[in-house]
């Protein structure tokens, strides 16, 4: 196999390389101690240039309760330990600016792998697009609210009737004081932004000096169309909101809605086209085949069932420190995962929050309510 060669950024001179420098993420699922890993994320590829703008000043909120939900506290005993091939896989989709598709069996931690890279790296709220049947692009990307816009025009008309123009003939506005009528449509040009809500994938694209982290879940139920329409936006890092697009010469900047809470951004020509492209992580159970095109603009991980260290980390994480008990149901998991069809970890860590908690089931209930609990997930029966 090849080595670094001229791309050893210390070959010319000689310098020392540090083999672990380029691991911005470190699979800790704790945020760096001396600087922020995004800090030091290096320029992107000429092909990832993305010259979005005016850039968003505002920083995106954060969202420390949702990442101690799914990843535990940030001071927890036991630090998160990714694979080297988790490690490197993440590193290469960040400085390649490419999206990453994480595969592997349900339960694993696919998903809190996009919310351990934006903790650690200390990017903001993870922005996450549940992928069904019915999905489309637009979806992920807006929605506009027409019903909703006409329904108001229509009260607005409502008011400005005749038993209204009378109460306010007196007041001498606005013909009264010598200024021209306002334009019929003029409240409508200014409120519309009102009926647009950016979606996950439209508010990750925004142009921002520090990227996004969107999380587009379950991929495997998508129709064949929205994985085909995903690579042009994923290539272009851009969108057209037509609805604004058709009034931009009237009103060029209009202010939306985005996915984050409370959130608005504004939207420039009905154009938004992102500065930083978003760190995309896409989860897969492996149930269809992507198409070829698609898993070429993608880097692809594939997640093994986590082994005993691992599922102690899980539970230490949430729960406190372990007992030999623990360790005993750590292995008999294992065993049943093994041989009786797969089993995800929030399995084990349900049935050890009952088995610790002081409210939890006697003796006489834990072996036929464990037996439930640890149900398989492959639909073929309950793991005997």
């Amino acid at each position: 196999m090849a080595d670094r060669g001229l791309h050893d950024p210390a070959a010319a001179d000689d310098a020392v390389v540090d083999p672990d420098a380029w691991h911005l993420y470190r699979g800790t699922g704790r945020p760096r101690e001396d600087t922020p890993g995004i800090g030091l994320l290096p320029s992107p590829p000429p092909w990832r240039r993305f010259t979005g703008g005016p850039l968003i000043e505002e920083p995106p909120p954060q969202d420390e309760a949702e990442f101690t939900r799914r990843l535990g506290p940030v001071d927890g005993t036991v630090p998160r330990a990714a694979s080297a091939r988790e490690r490197d896989l993440v590193n290469a989709a960040l400085l390649l600016r490419r999206p990453l598709i994480v595969t592997g069996p349900p339960g694993i931690g696919k998903s809190s792998l996009a919310h351990c890279i934006s903790r650690e790296l200390g990017l903001s709220r993870v922005l996450r697009w549940n992928i069904t049947s019915r999905s489309t692009l637009k979806e992920g990307l807006y929605a506009y609210d027409a019903i909703g816009r006409v329904q108001e025009a229509a009260a607005r008309g409502a008011l400005r009737g005749p038993a209204v123009q009378a109460v306010s003939e007196p007041a001498g506005e606005p013909e009264a004081m010598g200024q021209p009528p306002a334009e019929p449509d003029s409240d409508a040009l200014r409120n519309v932004g009102d009926y647009i809500q950016l979606g996950p994938l439209g508010t990750a694209l925004l142009p921002r000096s520090v990227p996004r982290v969107l999380l587009i879940d379950e991929i495997d139920k998508a129709d064949v169309d929205l994985v085909g329409d995903l690579l042009s936006v994923f290539e272009e890092g851009e969108y057209r909101v037509p609805e604004l697009a058709r009034m931009r010469s009237r009103t060029p900047d209009v202010e939306v809605h985005t996915d984050d809470p409370d959130g608005t951004a504004v939207v420039h020509h009905g154009l938004v086209r992102c500065a930083a492209f978003p760190v995309v992580v896409i989860t897969s159970n492996g149930e269809r085949v992507l198409p070829p095109a698609f898993l070429r603009r993608c880097l692809y991980l594939e997640l093994p069932p986590p082994d005993a260290g691992q599922l102690a980390a899980v539970l230490s994480a949430h729960l406190s420190d372990g007992d030999e008990t623990r360790s005993i149901m750590i292995r008999d998991f294992l065993a049943r995962s093994r041989t009786g069809g797969t089993l995800a970890a929030d399995q084990l860590l349900s049935s050890e929050f009952l088995r610790t908690t002081p409210a939890g089931p006697d003796q006489n209930s834990w072996n036929e309510l464990l037996h439930a609990l640890w149900r398989r997930l492959d639909g073929a029966g309950t793991g005997g």
